[in-house]
């Protein structure tokens, strides 16, 4: 099967028919970053892999994050030195193996007099942070004077201002970096499938040795084998732990992080900015993406279900009021968010009691006695340790089952991520602009695709009514629709909207102009029949009513000051 069609919906149907056909040596149940990252890094190996997610790949916590690959600077503050040198290394592996999904990103961190958090211990956290990074990060962090801060972001709030630390993270795409990962698993021979829900595990001799599955789809049911089971569900790992044993402990204490997406214009900033928050001193960010910022993140405890996690007219004024109380000129309103975003961090339950804060985010890997093996907590920045840690156990007991070699680690931290085999993104630019695709479009496209970017431009110059955009004044073009169904496995048509592109989140519409059209080209693309795209779109349109109902009720309800 080619690389063309091996990750698209024809490869779905070819991975699920494998998958029942004969066992695998592993089979992950997650579509999130983490099972992502053990599908690459196994399927390297040489083990034959199978993985299925309920949902969309990375509809969970993997696409409604911070968008950040950092060390974690504000992780000094909890003495977690291994996390942030562990975290520093993994973002510099990301930045050679992915340049155009992550991507440094300045850092302004602002002092000001009587704060929680006092200039001269910025100073010293900054200089530490360095440290575990073996200075080795991006640049090296800089200290700004009073005036040379304000110069660098005038909105800032200038009374108590006493300087800034400059210093250098990363930014990534985090539904596009779990997609990647999963493209170079398939291309290593992995077979994968979303919107395929585990409804029991299979235990003939009391081991856990498959599962039951229904495809959300089509609604057939079928059984997929595999000799190693990993749960790589993230926020719902407890509940398939349940499901293999219903008094299995709590391994996780889920914590909800929201953000808030506001016009860039309205703050005016240049860089990131990490700020503490006036109301309960916690660090956050207001970060840029484009012609928009996000603001974020709330820590709080939930027990709400991951499937239900939502934002609370509570979590959007927190977010308000600390962007505010820095950039006072902004006076944010509810009436001034474009979207937000919500998910659940699956973070490990901590033997003490902890504010959710101080919540460690190191990964856990546990097996229970029937043999299913769960990896929990962690973040982002580490998914591709933590795929690394779980394959090391699954090939050792893989080979204390029948004997077979353990295979040596694969090169995951110097094998670039599909789209990432691009020296400079700049000239990847040009060379789109040469071929007659406008400059916004040109570096839109080459920084969600990297070098993959020309296959789109090849789309464009096939067929010119691809390079339209697919809402008037954005970027995102025609070709998008179709590389995502072909070349991405998208199944539906908030797939598209949602997480290949960002329209739901980026257009102050939630791109429901997009939804009947982009429908129609799907059912093309996919076969669908017209009730069933009446369907696709009613389904997207209900998300966005529903996110402009409750944006109207915290409006209503709510003074920001």
């Amino acid at each position: 099967m080619g690389a063309e069609t091996s990750f698209s919906h024809r490869g779905r149907a070819a991975a699920l028919a494998k998958l029942t056909d004969a066992p695998v040596d592993l089979l992950v149940i997650g579509g999130g970053i983490t099972g992502a990252a053990i599908a690459r890094d196994a399927a390297l190996r040489g083990l034959s892999v199978g993985l299925v997610g309920k949902g969309d790949f990375g509809g969970g916590t993997s696409s409604h994050s911070s968008r950040l690959i950092h060390g974690g600077l504000r992780y000094l503050e909890h003495g977690d030195f291994r996390l942030v040198f562990e975290a520093s290394r993994e973002r510099r592996v990301l930045l050679n193996i992915a340049p155009h999904l992550v991507r440094p990103l300045p850092f302004l961190f602002p002092a000001y007099r009587g704060s929680r958090v006092p200039g001269w211990k910025i100073f010293a956290a900054l200089w530490l942070y360095d440290l575990l990074a073996s200075f080795r990060n991006v640049h090296t962090h800089k200290w700004l004077s009073r005036k040379a801060a304000r110069r660098m972001e005038p909105g800032l709030r200038e009374k108590g201002l006493t300087g800034a630390g400059l210093y250098w993270d990363a930014q990534t795409d985090d539904a596009r970096l779990t997609l990647a990962n999963l493209r170079a698993a398939v291309l290593a021979g992995a077979h994968v499938a979303n919107y395929v829900e585990v409804t029991a595990l299979s235990k003939p001799d009391g081991t856990v040795k498959g599962v039951a599955v229904q495809d959300q789809l089509t609604g057939q049911t079928a059984t997929i084998q595999g000799k190693v089971v990993v749960n790589a569900t993230g926020p719902w790992v407890d509940g398939l732990r349940r499901m293999d044993d219903p008094n299995a402990p709590a391994l996780l204490r889920p914590t909800k992080g929201v953000h808030v997406v506001v016009p860039r214009s309205r703050i005016g900033h240049t860089n990131a900015i990490t700020l503490l928050s006036p109301v309960d001193g916690r660090v956050m960010f207001v970060l840029p993406w484009d012609d928009v910022s996000y603001i974020g993140t709330t820590d709080t405890d939930d027990s709400v279900s991951p499937d239900e996690v939502r934002a609370s007219g509570d979590d959007v004024i927190y977010l308000l009021r600390s962007a505010n109380a820095l950039f006072p000129q902004a006076r944010l309103a509810p009436k001034d968010v474009i979207s937000t975003w919500a998910g659940l961090r699956p973070l490990l339950a901590p033997e003490k009691s902890a504010t959710p804060a101080q919540v460690s985010r190191e990964h856990r890997i546990v097996e229970s006695a029937s043999g299913l093996m769960t990896i929990a907590g962690g973040k982002l920045t580490t998914h591709r340790v933590m795929g690394r840690d779980v394959v090391d156990r699954v090939a050792q007991k893989l080979h204390d089952a029948d004997g077979r070699p353990v295979p040596p680690r694969a090169a995951t931290d110097h094998l670039v991520l599909p789209g990432g085999d691009i020296a400079d993104l700049e000239v990847m630019v040009e060379s789109a602009r040469a071929r007659d695709i406008a400059e916004p479009v040109a570096r839109h496209l080459v920084h969600a695709y990297g070098s993959e970017s020309a296959a789109l431009v090849n789309l464009i110059e096939r067929d010119r009514t691809l390079g339209r955009p697919i809402l008037d004044g954005r970027p995102e073009v025609w070709a998008e629709v179709v590389h995502a169904v072909e070349r991405e496995m998208a199944m539906r048509l908030s797939d598209v909207l949602i997480r290949r592109t960002h329209l739901f989140y980026e257009d102050p519409a939630h791109g429901s102009a997009a939804a009947p059209p982009v429908a129609r080209r799907m059912a093309d693309l996919l076969g669908w029949d017209r009730t069933q795209e009446t369907e696709e779109i009613a389904d997207y349109l209900t998300e966005v009513q529903r996110a402009r109902e409750f944006m109207t009720g915290v409006a209503r309800a709510s003074r920001v000051s």
